[in-house]
């Protein structure tokens, strides 16, 4: 049996993917999660939790925000130390901000998830077409659902919710992206769309 590993920077991560995975993944896939206390644990013991994963099957997914760091340098680190740890094909990707960007590209999912009504008719502003580029993604859930949005529970509420279609967040499609190329949904696979 193979098993997908999530290796995450916090545990809000960990409640969005409870919730979108079974929706990507095969069922046959065993989801295991190692949450982290932020980025800087998260980079400190990378390649030490990486080593001492045993199973031979297992693949590894490594989400992390990026916040106000460069993508891109943030990436290149994280390979590294996979490379270290002997687990260079971990599928490495940056959440741009942050997770929240994903939520704000679909807010349709928002409104479904946490309850709160009118709120997808807000999609076509400006700022909510393309969210990646929206540097405090967290403070614009907060403040667009007027202080509801809490970040573990929101996750978990919003997570089943979101659009695996969905490109306003090209992070967001990335991940999405990236998960199917590793697992490809079995056409008799519960998972997989009618």
């Amino acid at each position: 049996m193979t098993e997908l590993v999530c290796l995450l920077e916090e545990p809000s991560a960990q409640a969005m993917l409870e919730g979108l995975l079974p929706r990507i993944l095969p069922a046959s896939i065993t989801v295991r999660y190692i949450v982290f206390e932020g980025k800087q644990d998260l980079d400190k013991q990378l390649v030490r939790r990486l080593r001492c994963y045993l199973v031979p099957t297992a693949k590894f997914v490594i989400l992390r925000d990026k916040d106000g760091a460069d993508c891109h340098e943030v990436k290149k680190v994280l390979q590294q130390k996979c490379k270290e740890a002997n687990k260079q094909d971990a599928l490495i990707r940056i959440a741009c901000h942050e997770i929240e960007s994903w939520y704000l590209a679909d807010l349709q999912a928002v409104e479904t998830g946490i309850d709160i009504k009118n709120l997808a008719k807000k999609q076509s502003a400006a700022k909510y077409r393309n969210t990646d580029r929206v540097a405090n993604a967290a403070d614009e859930l907060k403040r667009l659902t007027s202080g509801i949005y809490q970040k573990v529970g929101g996750s978990r509420s919003i997570g089943p919710h979101l659009d695996l279609s969905n490109t306003r967040s090209q992070s967001f499609a990335v991940f999405v992206s990236g998960l199917r190329k590793i697992f490809p949904l079995q056409q008799d696979s519960p998972h997989s769309p009618a």
